[in-house]
């Protein structure tokens, strides 16, 4: 066993790429997004509020980055019996909502992103195609 363990970072390079891809994929669709890209403990690296997106889907595509940052899982996955009892347990800081996805690399959690502004299924198609950009990374 050892005292520490090797860790990939996600750069601010990287997540500007993500975000690019994100922004064409939003545009092809014709659905303006904010798209959120945090490091794997939740906190923001890169944001985009395109022109006509929804004000509060700033505060909720970080939230769905900040669940799947924590979750190490897509946000919307959790039991709805239980989404309340997550929202209050976090202060508000998680979400059951669909749009957000880890960013995962050769197995390791180095980030999250999150989207929203669209639909759920929107939403994932772009934080979809944001992972898609970033080589080596785990599709969902």
């Amino acid at each position: 066993m050892s005292d520490y363990v090797p860790h990939l970072k996600l750069t601010h390079e990287g997540a500007l790429k993500m975000l690019r891809a994100g922004v064409a994929k939003a545009l092809e669709m014709k659905q303006p997004q904010c798209i959120t890209i945090t490091d794997e403990g939740g906190h923001l690296l890169a944001f985009v509020r395109m022109d006509g997106a929804k004000v509060l889907s700033i505060d909720s595509s970080h939230k769905k980055a900040m669940t799947a940052a924590s979750a190490r899982a897509p946000s919307g996955q959790a039991n709805v019996a239980n989404e309340v009892k997550l929202a209050f347990a976090t202060g508000g800081k998680l979400t059951n909502l669909l749009g957000g996805l880890p960013i995962v690399v050769e197995g390791h959690v180095i980030g999250a992103i999150g989207v929203g502004s669209g639909t759920g299924e929107q939403d994932l198609e772009v934080a979809k195609a944001a992972i898609a950009a970033l080589p080596g990374a785990r599709q969902f």
